[in-house]
């Protein structure tokens, strides 16, 4: 029969005729199945269908009668009759108005209807039609098609037909099973058992080798050379511990993944909290620090904005702080110019999901551009950003001569204004000349006014330690409504339907005078901390240096998931690690560094975190405050055994000042709330909101501290006048005064490595952070490949390290909140640099060895050599298990070692005497900036490497290798001419020297040059080292008939 036009097509099923052929009937349409069987003479037609079916309960041959019975309702009288198929629609339904049991042989429509589904059953040869060919079951599938049966309610399959009903008359429909359970938005990957419990296993046995070979050591001095065996002890001792030290916190390495999908089903999805499926993420402030122009160059830092400006984050919640710590108005041009670049850089971005998104990274990539892209003006586009780009970096790179050509001419236009104001008051007056000298040089903006902040020529008010405060909104708070490019917006550049708004970007240089303590990077970030707070007050911050861009621009997005997932708000950061670009292919100098970022970092996120290692952290700004977490455990016992819940934490302060008696009761220094935060009330009353802003979802019953969903649908009100006007106040030198910015608040004064005591810090108060890998390396950078630059800088971590050793950051003053494992980590920060000492001294007992003709031990015997190959073969199972579960490579791992030798006897050592000078007499330690600038020969990008700059640093590890390889040279000779030849003392020394030099050969390789070049001041050391240590072995060891020492001439 037609159907209606209000009615959907009816579906089309198709069937095999007795004739052969295929007919199309509709669902609905009677269809005299069993005249037609017949007259073929049986189910020869259907003799290939067989659907073979497990043979169930509910699928077992039964009668006509017996199905006949069921559908008329009532009950068969045979035991062996079942009833109909489940998947059936129930012929007995609830009705909603009047409550009776409709049978389904009733009359009307509805039992013609019904009838007719059920036509085939009432024939008198239907059982031989819907039984199968072979096994004579009951044909499920075909009863379904035939009767129109339907699968009954549930997710999977819905009837439109007919309404069903709940037990309370409530109308049930398809969309009550639709509702997605809650999922966590990240989840524990523990290693596998098969590598950790071998791993840890090894640790364990390792640990009673070293133990049974110091004791054996100890009960066998060497009479012959007891000095050497004494010095040899006390460093083996040493080294035990110190391996000890760095093992422990390794054996609970755990990975972790994080779902983006449900990230943005939660808080970006529409429902009834969210209509418009508008963004409930919490806000985010990204930090970037500058201090130098010249040693980081601006082009460098204005890729860094360009790629957060783009990164894959709701416009509306993201904000962009640079700080500037010089004041210089070449990073102040700089990035205006990369404000101006980024209207078309990000759009284009959106449009053709670029990756990475640093325009320099972009377009140096040696690869296919045009993969994975199918817009067909993606060559066009391209092409013309590409040439916007060049043209970026040609106005960036004329900047300085722009700057001075317009301060020159701006200059003599005063001094030839003050010549003339002089000769028109005085005239004929000698002062004229010495008035338009005494003219200072300024430095000049392009609008023709003074720059406020340092000047090219010092001069008072316009210096790097006097420079009044700065703070520019370059690009003002976006709106909250998606801004769509149209058609002909751009000339060259089609953005329709292209969201085009950007980040707020907001240049900082916050203010300094002579007589105050700035107190370097940590000072300038605590800066941008308040400005940040009063401006735009994101609960999170994420801080790069200028050289760290956004390699991957979902990776914010992933760290997000750590901090709103279920316990969440007990998270003070989540570290990425460090990935670095423009290393040379062998990693020389270990930089790259992924046997910490990849093992040790990995493993401590199984403890109570990794630590802050200075760029790429996603922070708690409520945890930056210094506040407790909501909840966290107190451990106690010789190694933290006894764990107990701490009593709920004090609020943020609504005023300037809380109940300080009860803050006394604090058992540790740490653990005190905070209460001197400034004089600023608008900063004061943003803790709170900061605070709530960042909770998770309270949308399982787990959370126990959660905002209601949707709270942050809120559009950001304007900047106002009087907003900048606070933010400019408290980023001035004199509003940390009487507060606790530094000692409890923000980042930590007192150390050169403010980073990682800021986040001791945080760990001590309970909070507990999260190492966050990515598929995708989440952010890029650079590292120094040359040597001296290397040194220094390794020179700079152990430095910091000595001064957390002598200081009340030492973990041995730890609150219990710390875990035990924690603490041993945070122990061995501190004190891994004093190896130094022991590692020098071992590295010249094989050349002692040598001189002396004696060796550490009497005799090379059986037992020590047993359990020298044992603790060896520990060691490098126990590597091959540690390369397996932290996915770095055996050459990194081994690189990682020489580079652990020769910065220990190198930058470790001079940490320590700079520390105990600092300790001891209180003199103060600075360092320069690492220089970040781009290599500018473009023949060989990795020139830098073999780039010679001597430091002092050489001195110790360049003696290691002269005195071994003249110690080699003399113990073979004596060896050689000797009466009595003692090959195992030889053999002895001469193996732990090629030990020594196979751990300085980079050291070496560096030293050579390019192409062997060695400077010669290399080769005057040398000379000067082989000669000493000649004389002095000729002193000690005279040949014969000079028995007392003197060489005769």
């Amino acid at each position: 029969m037609p159907s209606s036009p209000t009615k959907k097509t009816p579906i089309k099923f198709a069937r095999r005729t007795s004739s052969g052929h295929v007919v199309s009937l509709s669902r609905d349409d009677d269809v005299d199945v069993a005249s037609e069987f017949n007259s073929s003479g049986g189910p020869n037609d259907y003799a290939n269908y067989t659907v073979h079916m497990p043979p169930t309960p509910d699928n077992q041959p039964y009668n006509a009668a017996g199905a006949g019975a069921g559908v008329g309702g009532s009950p068969s009288s045979k035991p062996d009759d079942l009833p109909a198929p489940p998947y059936r629609k129930r012929a007995t339904r609830l009705s909603k108005d009047e409550g009776d049991f409709v049978g389904g042989g009733g009359g009307g429509e509805a039992s013609g209807k019904l009838d007719r589904r059920v036509s085939v059953m009432k024939s008198p040869n239907n059982k031989s039609m819907l039984l199968r060919s072979q096994t004579s079951d009951f044909d499920h599938n075909r009863w379904l098609f035939e009767t129109k049966g339907t699968y009954g309610i549930g997710n999977a399959f819905w009837s439109t037909d007919e309404v069903e009903y709940d037990e309370e008359g409530e109308p049930m429909r398809m969309a009550d099973f639709l509702e997605k359970p809650w999922k966590p938005l990240t989840r524990k990957v523990q290693v596998s058992p098969g590598i950790l419990s071998p791993y840890r296993l090894l640790v364990v046995v390792r640990f009673v080798f070293l133990i049974l070979f110091l004791s054996w050591r100890v009960r066998n001095p060497n009479p012959d050379a007891m000095w050497l065996w004494g010095l040899s002890i006390v460093c083996e001792i040493w080294f035990a511990f110190s391996w000890l030290l760095d093992q422990l916190p390794k054996l609970n390495p755990i990975n972790r993944v994080a779902d983006l999908a449900a990230l943005r089903e939660k808080f970006e999805t529409p429902s009834p909290a969210n209509p418009l499926g508008r963004s409930d993420l919490p806000g985010l402030d990204v930090f970037i620090s500058t201090a130098d122009p010249e040693k980081e160059p601006p082009l460098v830092t204005g890729n860094t904005v360009l790629s957060i400006l783009a990164t894959e984050y709701p416009v509306e919640k993201l904000s962009v702080y640079i700080s500037d710590d010089g004041g210089a108005l070449l990073t102040f041009e700089a990035m205006s110019e990369a404000a101006s670049f980024a209207q078309v850089w990000v759009p284009f971005c959106r449009k053709h999901n670029i990756e990475p998104r640093n325009p320099d990274s972009y377009f140096g990539l040696k690869r296919d551009p045009t993969k994975n892209k199918k817009l067909p003006d993606f060559v066009k586009d391209r092409r013309w950003i590409k040439r916007e780009y060049d043209e970026f970096k040609v106005r960036i790179n004329g900047l300085p001569d722009a700057i001075r050509r317009r301060s020159e001419v701006l200059n003599a236009r005063e001094r030839k204004l003050a010549r003339q104001r002089s000769g028109g008051s005085e005239e004929g007056s000698t002062a004229a000349p010495a008035d338009s000298k005494s003219l200072p040089t300024a430095t000049w903006m392009a609008d023709s006014t003074h720059w406020p902040g340092t000047w090219a020529a010092p001069s008072p008010d316009h210096s790097k330690g006097d420079h009044a405060g700065i703070l520019q909104v370059m690009i003002n708070t976006p709106h909250h409504e998606p801004v769509y490019g149209f058609p002909d917006e751009h000339p060259y550049l089609d953005f329709t339907g292209i969201d085009t708004r950007l980040p707020m970007f907001v240049y900082v240089s916050r203010e300094k005078r002579p007589g105050y303590d700035h107190n370097k990077k940590a000072g300038a970030m605590n800066a941008m901390v308040r400005a940040s707070a009063i401006l735009s007050n994101g609960p999170f911050i994420l801080n790069f240096d200028c050289d760290h861009y956004i390699y991957n621009s979902f990776a914010i997005r992933e760290g997000m998931c750590y901090m709103m997932d279920r316990g969440g708000d007990r998270v003070c950061y989540v570290q990425f690690p460090q990935r670095f670009e423009g290393i040379d292919p062998s990693d020389r100098y270990a930089n790259h560094n992924t046997v910490f970022f990849d093992g040790n970092m990995r493993a401590l996120d199984g403890l109570q975190g990794p630590m802050y290692v200075g760029t790429g952290c996603l922070f708690r700004r409520y945890a930056l405050y210094g506040f407790n977490p909501p909840r966290a455990n107190e451990y106690t016992g010789l190694y933290g055994q006894n764990k107990r819940p701490t009593p709920p934490p004090c609020g943020p302060p609504k005023s300037g000042s809380l109940d300080e008696e009860a803050q006394s009761m604090a058992t540790h220094p740490d653990l005190i709330t905070p209460i001197k935060f400034g004089s600023s009330t608008m900063f004061i009353d943003s803790i709170a909101v900061a605070e709530f802003q960042g909770r998770p979802l309270a949308d399982h019953p787990g959370i126990k501290n959660g905002r209601p969903p949707g709270a942050l649908l809120e559009p950001r009100p304007t900047l106002e006048a009087a907003t900048i006007a606070e933010a400019v106040s408290v980023i001035s030198c004199w509003y940390e005064d009487k507060s606790e910015w530094g000692e409890r608040i923000g980042w930590i004064y007192g150390s050169v490595t403010e980073d990682v005591v800021t986040g001791y810090r945080m760990h001590n108060r309970g909070w507990r952070s999260i190492y966050c890998i990515t598929k995708r390396d989440a952010f890029r950078g650079t590292a120094p490949i040359n040597l001296t630059d290397r040194l220094h800088q390794v020179l700079r971590w152990a430095t910091g390290s000595v001064e957390i050793f002598f200081s009340r950051n030492n973990a041995f003053l730890a609150s219990p909140r710390l875990k035990f494992l924690q603490r041993v980590s945070y122990l061995n920060v501190g004190i891994y640099p004093f190896t130094s000492i022991f590692l020098l001294t071992y590295c010249f007992l094989p050349a002692l060895s040598l001189f002396s003709g004696t060796f550490i031990v009497q005799t090379l015997n059986v037992t020590f050599l047993i359990y020298l190959l044992l603790i060896t073969t520990t060691l490098i199972l126990l590597s091959l298990l540690e390369v397996k579960w932290s996915g770095i490579a055996l050459e990194e791992w081994w690189r990682n070692e020489q580079f652990w030798a020769i910065g220990g006897t190198s930058a470790h050592l001079a940490a320590v005497l700079q520390g105990l000078l600092k300790v001891i007499a209180g003199i103060e330690i600075s360092f320069t900036l690492t220089s970040k600038s781009a290599n500018e020969d473009e023949d060989d990008i990795y020139a830098d490497l073999y780039l010679v700059k001597w430091t002092s640093l050489f001195i110790p590890p360049l003696t290691v290798i002269v005195v071994n390889l003249v110690a080699m040279v003399i113990g073979v000779s004596r060896t050689v001419y000797s009466e009595i030849p003692q090959w195992s003392k030889l053999l002895g020394g001469l193996f732990f020297s090629f030990w020594v030099l196979a751990h300085m050969y980079p050291f070496a390789k560096g030293l050579m040059g390019r192409r062997g070049r060695t400077p010669t001041i290399i080769w005057v050391w040398a000379g000067i080292v082989s000669i000493t240590v000649s004389l002095l072995w000729i002193s000690l060891n005279p040949p014969d008939g000079s028995p007392n020492g003197d060489i005769d001439v």
